[in-house]
């Protein structure tokens, strides 16, 4: 990379479409919204925590709180879960909408985010209890799986692009991918459980692979794959039918050229008046 072109990789930012807009300012208001009503209007932090995600509650029929729990981030005594969110959707997922289009993106964050906290939902139900209180909390929320989702779909997405790293290291794709899983093993190995929990960041990652690896994305290569050997099975149990079926009678007569009958004996009369045949058979 030339200095030149360093130094417009340095001053250029993102520029956010109007879907990644749209979720930002969403993931932002919500945030202010509790913020406000927690710290300064009096209210019971119960509110805040009936639209977390609890594995328990989860089960026992509260199902909004899967769809819920992307969308909150810690309202007291610190801003970094929301800047930290904020700031991944900003340098990494304009790439992506511009590539992909604003509805895909949208979808790729709610599906990659589903995914990463249904996966620990499952994970806390079959590891021991007390392996499931280590690596999910009671209240897991926040949108950081999603994040975690974009960096991969981001990596895998634009293969030979650098990134500058908290704004100066200078990362390749496969770096940035090797960075998340590292930071996220370390913070796992720590025990540093953060709100969203241990597994559910790796969760997020399998998601970026899964919806955003490429485009199609792998999870879409299975089905097409799927889908033609279907076709194909479709297409050879029908085929040999169709060998089977008789010829339909068309009331057609095929009649012979008059050429090769002259060679065989002519048709009546051509022999004995001498006249000449021509190519159909006719006499002139």
């Amino acid at each position: 990379m030339t200095r030149d072109a360093f130094a417009q990789t340095q001053l250029s930012f993102p520029r956010p479409g109007r879907a990644l807009w749209g979720a930002m300012i969403a993931l932002l208001a919500i945030w202010l919204m509790f913020a406000a009503a927690l710290n300064w209007g009096g209210a019971s932090p119960e509110l805040f925590y009936a639209l977390c995600g609890n594995t328990d509650r989860l089960l026992a029929g509260q199902v909004w709180r899967l769809f819920t729990a992307p969308l909150m981030h810690v309202p007291t005594g610190s801003i970094g879960h929301i800047v930290f969110t904020l700031l991944g959707l900003f340098f990494l997922a304009p790439s992506l909408e511009e590539s992909w289009g604003g509805a895909r993106l949208l979808r790729f964050l709610c599906f990659s985010v589903l995914f990463a906290y249904a996966l620990q939902v499952v994970a806390q139900l079959v590891v021991p209890a007390s392996l499931g209180a280590k690596l999910v909390p009671g209240y897991w929320f926040g949108a950081a799986p999603a994040v975690e989702a974009v960096l991969i779909a981001f990596a895998l997405t634009f293969r030979n692009r650098t990134v500058q790293l908290f704004f100066v290291l200078p990362v390749s794709s496969r770096g940035l991918i090797l960075f998340a899983i590292g930071l996220s093993v370390l913070m796992l190995l720590a025990g540093a459980m953060g709100p969203s929990g241990l597994v559910a960041p790796f969760g997020g990652m399998v998601a970026g692979w899964l919806f955003g690896g490429g485009t199609p994305s792998p999870l879409r290569r299975w089905w097409l794959g799927l889908r033609l050997k279907q076709l194909d099975r479709e297409a050879s149990r029908t085929q040999p039918g169709r060998r089977r079926r008789p010829a339909r009678n068309s009331g057609l007569r095929v009649i012979e050229g008059g050429a090769n009958r002259s060679r065989n004996g002519g048709s009546n009369g051509s022999g004995a008046n001498g006249g000449r045949s021509g190519p159909g058979g006719l006499m002139h």
